[in-house]
């Protein structure tokens, strides 16, 4: 039996669960592939710190060359994180004619296009199942299963760390800074949260899975994205009185103008599949004219789920060494106009605090009216106090519109403060 060896870039989180998976299920993976996994080589940054798995001593290395210049080395595989020194030791296996797997999100949404070019250029093939959503198989279905299909909406919840923190809110009706400091606690966020609770992660994570189901060149730039900081309890109880739950979607949308690509904070229906995914679980939703509504659950990251998918990517590459294929499936991404954020078009909700007097109502009214944009429903709390809560849900309206009415609003002498303003998603059944 051939054996194929393989150079490991990183021994933390992810590249633990890489060699737990290979030292655990090694002969099973033999004998459904037909070559025997050899880690070969290991680069850490210290020889001497303590690690989660045994390998013999020889294997760990701080020097990167003794991976990227040894020929005998056939799979690069990358779980550094990162932007560099990731970027260049992945472009330096491809130049090397080495096939490279990766789960890392942030190289391939910001430096992707150099990447995937490098590895057409040199004939090797870059693997990323790992990049999105954990241990849920993402990639390959877009990539392959659902290519017969025009893909328009993918949608998903693509942040554990976040939909914790929004589970927890609204099971204890707690606040945000409260919330985020028991899933620190819990190992659940990072000591600085801001890529998660900012929604950055998500934002690298669309840019891949959008760039994927439209066939796209995606820059991370043009990803709009809103964290969820502003989340407070008062809006997890005015969103479950009007039928919905919050959740930190990452949405993208293809139109006949253009592709949407947001993340924010969002209004979801409670019977919406999305909608029952709690803690630190991933979920993606993908419409496609052919085979209708899919969802994809599962663990989004972690040690095991994340090497499950590292590992699942390292085998397909395999079979296609051993078949003498490279490039098999294309990366078909062509430029297609992004649509600006104020050209989105999205039903809101928006809470704020006001004077509570006559008149107050039709004054608001009449700053939305000029701006387009429709009301709904319009719900008050508190009576003869000072402020009292104004609920608003309006009708689909363009973005743009939506900030101008906002701004006059604020400008009124009789509003106190625009507490948030969130999008909704879909309709609540009546």
């Amino acid at each position: 039996m051939k054996r194929v060896s393989i150079g490991l870039l990183g021994l933390g989180t992810v590249g633990s669960g890489v060699v737990k998976i290979i030292q655990q299920n090694g002969d099973q993976i033999a004998r459904r592939v037909g070559s025997e996994l050899h880690i070969k080589r290991v680069l850490v940054r210290s020889l001497e710190k303590e690690r989660r798995v045994q390998l013999p001593a020889d294997t760990l290395t701080t020097d990167p060359n003794l991976i990227l210049q040894d020929p005998e080395i056939d799979i690069v595989v990358e779980v550094m994180g990162g932007v560099e020194p990731a970027r260049d030791y992945i472009l330096k296996a491809l130049t090397a004619g080495k096939h490279v797997v990766t789960a890392n999100k942030e190289v391939l949404a910001k430096v992707g296009d150099e990447i995937f070019t490098a590895a057409a250029a040199n004939r090797t093939d870059v693997y990323f199942e790992g990049s999105v959503g954990g241990g849920i198989p993402l990639i390959m279905p877009l990539k392959e299963g659902l290519t017969a299909n025009r893909l328009r909406t993918v949608m998903g919840i693509i942040n554990g760390t976040t939909n914790y923190v929004l589970t927890k809110m609204t099971e204890e009706k707690a606040p945000f800074d409260e919330v985020l400091k028991q899933a620190q606690e819990l190992g659940y966020a990072e000591a600085d949260p801001s890529s998660d609770v900012d929604g950055l992660d998500a934002a690298y994570k669309l840019s891949i899975l959008a760039s994927l189901a439209f066939d796209a060149r995606i820059p991370l730039e043009q990803v709009y994205v809103e964290g969820i900081r502003a989340i407070t309890p008062a809006d997890i109880e005015s969103a479950r009185e009007l039928g919905y739950v919050i959740k930190l979607l990452a949405i993208g949308k293809e139109r006949d103008e253009g592709i949407e690509v947001r993340v924010h904070p969002t209004f979801i229906p409670t019977h919406h599949p999305l909608a029952a995914v709690q803690g630190v679980f991933n979920a993606v939703f993908v419409q496609g004219d052919a085979v209708g509504d899919l969802m994809f659950y599962g663990r989004g990251a972690g040690e095991m789920p994340t090497g499950s998918a590292v590992v699942g990517d390292i085998i397909d590459a395999v079979r296609n060494l051993q078949s003498k294929v490279n490039g098999r499936v294309k990366m078909m991404r062509q430029d297609k106009p992004i649509i600006p954020i104020g050209q989105t078009t999205s039903r809101y909700y928006v809470r704020m605090l006001v004077v509570d007097r006559p008149g107050v109502l039709a004054g608001i009214a009449s700053c939305f009216g000029q701006n387009d944009v429709s009301i709904e429903s319009v719900i008050q709390k508190g009576k003869g106090e000072d402020p009292v809560s104004l609920v608003f849900v309006t009708h689909e309206v363009k973005h743009e519109n939506m900030a101008r009415a906002l701004d006059q609003i604020t400008r009124l002498a009789v509003v106190r403060e625009i507490t948030n303003t969130i999008r909704v998603e879909g309709e609540p059944r009546r």
